[in-house]
């Protein structure tokens, strides 16, 4: 697809965008114009900002005349005290990360790097490639290069890590330890920004990524209020000039250019919020307060669908969009800001999307691109860990459908003692049921241990799909909260455009692959767009008190030579704990056909299947049904979790394949693959057999 083709896409797919795209550019360098000639944030302005004459003055200024009741305020420090005592281990890992950030220590996508407490930290390393991205005006510097990836530095950039280093200071009783975090806390700073100056190197080229490090130095700062190491002015100068600095940098290239703003926009107006009303005498902190409140409440609009998922098209970026939503509400409320009753409505839904997909383990399917990020680095979480928000949004909005099971750390700690209080007068909702949400395109069939989550709807953003695949008709399928049948995931994202487009193609999904073509257009110059030319969508849902149907489709294959349309029907057998599938081809011509189901791990064989597998396996298809004779057997050899069954004249085999259980990583796996020749109309028949 070539730029006018794309763009003419863009233009059909979200009407307006365009027009609206080119009035953002010329806003945008009118804000960057601004930004050159502003003043910057010197001693001088700094004391003038807070009404001080000298900087001795700014620890009593700053610090001690707190107005804010968000989490981090050490006025908050008891209650998150005592919710934490209340939660088995709590803190015990809050002192493990605290440790791990004084050693200086990262877990990089998978890749551990170690620096030493108070040594200097290679802020600029990719520390997979050993790349190290050159300190100049990100304006004139190569931010992608084949074999190399910004998100590395970016993670330890986000310094995520002083909020653990805080953590360890508000849990531990020792003044000496305190004291050594409180000096931790200092030294990484300053070691950052003298690293970094403003405006140059990796970590200033995504407003993003400067966004969501200024809100984490704001909430650690006032977590360290009452440290003397903190309340230097030689550390309080900098570091409150800084804030400032990354506000307006902020500010003047919000991410707001693309045809549909995304993620990225969300994160900016957080960073904005956060910083501006923890520190509310900064300069252009009111200004900056004002349009983050309006932006975050266009953008829960615009990016949130009514039924509470997100546009993205992806599930693990759900996850980063609840919390980035969620920690403005948290710190507007501290403030006393109110972003409305609207934005918390849908905000609430957004949680019970994610019940609805998790399963029991409060794992989510890794449907659409899975980056591993969060914005709460307040517990080390899975890449595919959602559960724990389950009880953040009980425990946030005193809603008893979305309680049951222990309260999470994070709820502990973002909302204190009164949060606790508030879980525990809830008394545990019904357990989550099939339901479809036909805006973002995911259904979830639910029962007998199983939850079967499928992908049929349009491409993420708005019809952009720069996080969307080419997944229409696939799913995943979770065994007592164990991943089963699952979807490959990311691997990676600009390192290794190749693997990129893989990992996104139609072959890397459970679906059917017609004659070898993609479901939609994956252009090799555009990583995050995919058109929507699959045009997914729900033929029917039809949840039943033992049985749940679902009929889906796609018309992705109507441009081949001879047109032919999909249609795949899912059937979840709640006694017979099956799942049984027919895909249906209507069309013209001979085609090949290429079925796959994607496995975690390399634990499937071929066997014969007992006489018990094979009539449960009957009887799920609910019509008369000759099986191949060999089948698949899934999961540990002598424990197995399930058994794939093909209708006779389907040849199975079990092929090396690929698995990316979060962002960076790659393991080997095996994929089972059987093949047809169909002449339309005909359908081809499957069936899933839980142990």
């Amino acid at each position: 697809m070539g730029t006018l083709d794309y763009y003419a896409a863009i233009a059909r797919l979200a009407p307006g965008a365009l027009a609206l795209s080119a009035v953002r550019r010329v806003q945008g360098v009118a804000r960057q114009a601004r930004y050159r000639r502003r003043e910057r944030t010197d001693e001088v302005r700094l004391l003038s900002a807070f009404g001080v004459t000298r900087a001795e003055e700014l620890a009593q200024k700053a610090l001690n005349s707190r107005t804010s009741r968000a989490w981090c305020e050490v006025s908050q420090r008891e209650s998150v005290l005592a919710a934490l005592s209340s939660l088995p281990g709590a803190r015990e890992r809050a002192i493990a990360r605290a440790q791990a950030a004084l050693r200086q220590e990262w877990d990089v996508f998978g890749t551990r790097v170690v620096f030493g407490e108070g040594k200097p930290v290679d802020w600029s390393l990719d520390v997979l490639s050993g790349h190290r991205y050159p300190l100049a005006p990100v304006e004139r510097m190569p931010l992608l290069s084949k074999g190399n990836d910004p998100k590395y530095p970016w993670v330890m950039g986000r310094l995520d890590s002083v909020i653990a280093l805080a953590q360890g200071y508000w849990v531990e009783t020792s003044r000496r330890e305190r004291s050594r975090l409180a000096s931790a806390f200092v030294m990484q700073v300053l070691d950052f920004l003298q690293a970094n100056p403003v405006g140059q190197g990796v970590q200033w080229s995504c407003a993003m990524e400067v966004a969501l490090r200024g809100a984490n130095l704001a909430q650690a700062l006032a977590m360290f209020a009452d440290a003397p190491e903190v309340r230097r002015a030689e550390f309080l100068v900098p570091l409150l000039g800084s804030l400032a600095d990354h506000m307006s940098w902020v500010e003047a290239h919000l991410e707001d250019r693309g045809a549909v703003p995304n993620n990225h926009l969300v994160s900016n107006h957080v960073g904005l919020l956060v910083v501006g009303l923890l520190f509310p005498e900064l300069p252009g902190a009111s200004r900056q307060v004002a349009l983050a409140v309006a932006g975050l409440c266009e953008q829960m609009s615009a990016q949130v669908h009514v039924e509470g998922t997100s546009f993205e098209g992806s599930i693990p970026y759900h996850r980063l969009s609840v919390e980035l939503f969620t920690l403005a509400l948290l710190v507007a409320r501290g403030a006393g800001v109110a972003l409305g009753t609207a934005y918390e409505t849908r905000l609430k839904r957004m949680f019970h999307a994610v019940r609805a997909w998790s399963s029991e383990t409060g794992l989510a399917p890794q449907i659409g691109d899975n980056d591993s990020g969060r914005v709460f680095p307040l517990r080390d979480r899975g890449d595919m860990e959602q559960g724990y928000l389950v009880g953040l949004g009980a425990a946030l909005f005193g809603d008893a459908a979305l309680a049951g099971g222990e309260l999470p750390d994070e709820a502990a700690w973002l909302l204190g003692h009164v949060g606790l209080e508030r879980y525990q007068r809830l008394s545990p909702g019904a357990a989550p049921r099939s339901i479809s949400f036909p805006e973002g395109g995911f259904h979830v069939l639910r029962g007998a241990g199983a939850v079967v989550t499928v992908s049929a709807g349009k491409q993420g953003q708005r019809g952009v799909g720069g996080h969307s695949h080419n997944d229409k008709l696939s799913f995943e399928l979770h065994l007592g909260g164990r991943p089963v049948i699952v979807d490959p995931g990311t691997g990676s994202y600009t390192r290794d455009p190749a693997m990129r487009n893989a990992f996104r193609g139609t072959s890397a999904h459970n679906t059917v692959q017609v004659d070898g073509a993609e479901q939609a257009t994956l252009d090799q110059a555009r990583l995050f767009a995919l058109p929507e030319e699959a045009k997914a969508r729900v033929v029917a849902f039809l949840p039943g008190t033992s049985v749940d149907r679902l009929r889906v489709r796609h018309d992705g294959y109507r441009l081949l030579p001879a047109p032919v349309g999909i249609e795949r029907t899912f059937r979840l057998d709640r006694r017979e704990r099956s799942l049984a599938g027919r895909d249906s081809f209507i069309g013209t011509g001979s085609h090949e056909v290429i079925g796959r189901f994607h496995l975690p791990d390399e634990q499937a064989r071929r066997v014969t299947p007992d006489a018990q597998v094979l009539a449960r396996a009957q009887r799920a298809a609910e019509e008369p049904l000759v099986f191949s004779p060999v089948a698949v057997e899934l999961g540990p050899e002598g424990a197995p979790l399930a058994w794939i069954l093909l209708e006779e004249g389907l040849e199975s085999q079990v092929v090396p394949s690929r698995y990316s259980p979060g962002y960076g990583r790659v393991v080997p796996a095996v994929t089972v693959e059987f093949r047809g020749q169909v002449k339309p109309p005909s359908s081809l028949k499957w069936v899933v057999v839980f142990r």
